[in-house]
């Protein structure tokens, strides 16, 4: 798939089939991650694949009751390992550098599960202390986001966007 249709087709879907992710699917999901650019390179990219029922419904409740994330066949929890990143950035790398180098490897998730069949959606809203808990979450290791995986049951239409010449600016606003 082309990765401008990926992009303009991928839609946020919180409705799902039961059918499984196959395994070589999810192992190209998790590479596609593992590819994502990081800050000086300091990878604090850490990956919690979520299958079981009974893990999946603790995240919903940390993540406010979201039942869309127990209903997929898998939830990825994507996590930051902070200390990778402030030992070289501090205080900037614990901050924004390492959600950066997470939000850009959840996007890979989102492209690469969208060109092979799967419907996604982005989770942020979340209890993180919750989450980390349910995960078993090490000190250090910060959530950052849930994304579901499976097949999509509905087809949500696309949302409307800004036009370009009210969000783009040259040179200065």
């Amino acid at each position: 798939m082309d990765v401008f249709d990926a992009i303009k087709g991928r839609r946020s879907v919180r409705e799902f089939r039961p059918e499984p992710v196959k395994e070589g699917d999810l192992r190209k999901i998790l590479e596609a991650a593992q590819q994502a650019p990081s800050a000086g390179h300091c990878q604090p990219l850490e990956l919690v694949v979520v299958m079981d029922r009974g893990v999946k419904q603790r995240l919903v409740r940390a993540a406010l009751g979201q039942t869309f994330i127990a209903e997929a066949p898998v939830a990825i929890v994507v996590c930051a390992n902070v200390p990778r990143t402030s030992r070289r950035y501090s205080r900037r790398g614990e901050e924004l550098y390492c959600i950066q180098d997470t939000a850009a490897a959840t996007q890979n998730i989102l492209l690469a599960a969208y060109a092979l069949g799967y419907a996604t959606c982005w989770v942020g809203a979340f209890d993180e202390g919750a989450v980390a808990e349910v995960i078993k979450a090490p000190a250090g290791v910060r959530p950052v986001a849930i994304v579901p995986i499976g097949k999509p049951a509905e087809k949500p239409s696309p949302p409307q966007r800004i036009p370009l010449n009210k969000i783009v600016h040259e040179d200065s606003f």
